[in-house]
């Protein structure tokens, strides 16, 4: 079966939260989001920080090229008020990661929950993958929020394009894996929502350490060239 052919969920009309939100990768994809049209709730873990984040990126896509540019578009709150969205993406610190998913567990409840945390240490010899008990960020969140439909996806995209204004297109496929097949093909129509990306099945969750350490390469690719390099799957 071709790309092409495979039919994906309408999700023009879903909410999308970001916890974190208020870092690169959460800021970029919220702005991504609600220019692509979707409603945006930007969470932290002080809700005047979410709030201000939501102000700027509204501020931001009133001066751009956005096709949403509704007052509404963009809410911001701490990470409770991120947690009401319909799709639920988790860009928090790896540090974290956990303690903010626990937290959250009842909240989030029944909802679609995509993690894009990559577990990475740095030294002197440049990233590498951390050792995570579960086996991944991912398998982490899925133990924690076991009323959670999770998936993981967006590892692999630079906060820095996703924050230009001026770049039209985010040219790279997002990687979505899960084991609720359901709640992944909705995170790869979510993908495609941003001009230029194709949203990827990329198998069950237990394959999802491998993607989350791969960014540790990606990592050195962009400082061996000095670009902001993602992934494109050949032959779809």
């Amino acid at each position: 079966m071709s790309y092409d052919q495979i039919a994906l969920p309408d999700v023009s009309g879903l909410s999308v939260g970001i916890l974190g939100g208020t870092g690169p990768q959460g800021r970029g994809l919220a702005y991504r989001f609600a220019r692509a049209g979707q409603r945006v709730l930007v969470g932290s873990r002080s809700a005047e920080r979410g709030e201000q984040a939501a102000q700027e990126l509204r501020e931001l896509l009133e001066s751009g090229p956005s096709g949403n540019q509704d007052e509404d578009s963009v809410t911001g709150g701490d990470n409770v008020h991120a947690s009401q969205a319909d799709i639920v993406i988790v860009a928090v610190p790896w540090d974290g990661h956990g303690a903010t998913l626990a937290a959250l567990a009842p909240h989030l409840s029944g909802r679609i929950v995509v993690d894009c945390v990559n577990p990475l240490g740095f030294d002197d010899k440049g990233p590498y993958p951390l050792r995570v008990e579960e086996g991944s960020a991912a398998e982490q969140a899925a133990a924690l929020l076991p009323e959670s439909r999770v998936c993981a996806a967006f590892h692999h995209v630079s906060a820095v394009l996703l924050a230009d204004p001026a770049v039209a297109e985010v040219d790279l496929d997002v990687l979505v894996l899960g084991d609720d097949r359901d709640a992944a093909l909705h995170v790869q129509a979510l993908a495609t929502r941003i001009a230029g990306m194709r949203g990827v099945f990329a198998g069950r969750l237990r394959n999802a350490g491998q993607i989350e350490a791969f960014t540790a390469n990606l990592i050195a690719i962009n400082k061996r060239y000095k670009a902001h390099a993602g992934i494109r799957v050949t032959d779809l």
